[in-house]
């Protein structure tokens, strides 16, 4: 993997030449989107005036309301522009430095029928996009993995009931073995808040499967495990890959959710923040936020190596 300095390395000489010229162009939107906000707030007030002397302070919400879809709009069309440039310029780049074989396509997404088969997750959304579709082979491993957005929704009007079941990086990867059956690794959340009542809750989670009991205390302090089979199971979760997923959690500081289904493994990282969109409001030039596009990148293709997904150590029936 690359470290820190080659990247610093990379951003002075092969990036900033064209991040000088997009935040160029960064700058120009914001004073574009100044001078828009700052006319639409002066129309409302004229409006506003003049409706509201003659109709009540009502009068005013429409021209407001008006104003501010307008001035949306207009934001997300000055900007489109300019984040498929930043992400064809900059965050392309910074996948090739990271991994040369991989391709990248901004605007595709994992689908949703590859997110249901996961098993992770067991509400279908009916609200799902993604974005920043990273794929290829990593060593000997294929592998994908993009930003996801799957969300579910119910009812209407003030009865409308809005879940969100993930939101971060979801990744999917060959682990050269065909499994017969799923096991699912879930965050122990129910035992943290619960203790022992929370492994009572555990085993009854149905729609899992079989709690699977595994001798790893460390392991089982992190995470549940859920199966058809617990021969296959904890066949599948050796000591040593459980060692990994612990190390993995500990590294990310995130909630992730593994499941190891046919011949794949599945990898939920969560994330309330973009990981690869352009901080409008914020320059370019700065190195920090490069520092975290790297990072996140390192950490997604890394996967490979946390696991340890290189290794043989079966073979496809």
């Amino acid at each position: 993997m690359k470290t820190l300095d080659e990247f610093r390395a990379f951003y002075e000489g092969e990036l900033m030449k064209d991040l000088r010229a997009l935040e160029a162009r960064r700058a120009g939107i914001c004073r574009n989107l100044l001078i828009l906000f700052v006319a639409l707030a002066l129309i409302v007030l004229v409006i506003g005036v003049a409706l509201g002397m003659a109709g009540g302070p009502a009068a005013v919400f429409v021209p407001a309301v008006l104003s501010v879809v307008i001035g949306s709009l207009a934001a997300a069309f000055m900007t489109k522009g300019y984040k498929r440039d930043f992400k064809l310029r900059i965050i392309e780049r910074i996948i090739r430095f990271v991994e040369p074989q991989l391709n990248y396509k901004p605007t595709g997404y994992i689908d949703r029928e590859t997110f249901m088969m996961s098993r992770i997750f067991t509400t279908r959304p009916n609200r799902y996009k993604g974005d920043d579709l990273v794929s290829g082979t990593v060593g000997r491993t294929d592998m994908k993995f993009c930003e996801l957005n799957a969300v579910h929704e119910s009812g209407s009007g003030k009865n409308k009931h809005r879940v969100t079941i993930f939101k971060g990086l979801f990744f999917v990867a060959d682990f050269h073995k065909d499994f017969r059956t799923k096991t699912v690794v879930l965050p122990d959340t129910a035992e943290k808040l619960f203790g022992r009542l929370g492994q009572k809750l555990q085993a009854m989670n149905v729609f899992r499967g079989s709690l699977i009991k595994l001798e790893d205390p460390e392991f089982e302090r992190h995470f549940a495990v859920y199966g058809d089979d617990q021969i296959e199971s904890r066949y599948i979760l050796s000591p040593g890959l459980m060692e990994r997923i612990v190390q993995f959690k500990v590294k990310t500081d995130r909630k992730i959710y593994l499941s190891f289904v046919a011949s794949s493994v599945f990898v939920a990282v969560s994330y309330t923040r973009n990981l690869f969109e352009p901080r409008l409001f914020r320059t370019l030039l700065d190195f920090t936020p490069m520092q975290q596009y790297f990072e996140d990148v390192q950490l997604a293709v890394g996967i490979v190596d946390d696991l340890n997904l290189n290794t043989r150590i079966w073979s496809k029936e």
